[in-house]
């Protein structure tokens, strides 16, 4: 095996590595935007809210506002890291090309 053989075999598994990493991305921004039933409890929380305030229950304000705040937050990380697995696998791909354009 020659040092060329080498760089190609790194190469070639830096692009599957990324091209693997690129569509774990995009199927975790896709099933996240689809994800209807985050989208239905959003909701309720909202309504459960309202209801609280005109029945003067602050605890269950509180809780309806904490809780939709975790949903958010719970929205933002998935994104997020569906983000960063794109960009890391362009990275990745990137590297698989200058070290294949080496040889």
């Amino acid at each position: 095996m020659t040092i060329s053989d080498l760089i190609f075999i790194i190469a070639l598994v830096l692009l599957v590595f990324g091209t693997l990493s690129m569509f774990a991305g995009l199927f975790i921004l896709i099933t996240r935007i689809a994800w209807g039933d985050l989208k239905e409890i959003a909701q309720q929380t909202a309504k459960i809210a309202q209801k609280g305030i005109t029945e003067e229950i602050a605890g269950l304000v509180g809780n309806a506002s904490n809780l939709i705040t975790a949903l958010n937050k719970l929205v933002g990380t998935a994104t997020g890291v569906g983000v960063f697995l794109i960009l890391f696998g362009g990275v990745l791909i990137g590297c698989s090309y200058l070290l294949a354009s080496q040889l």
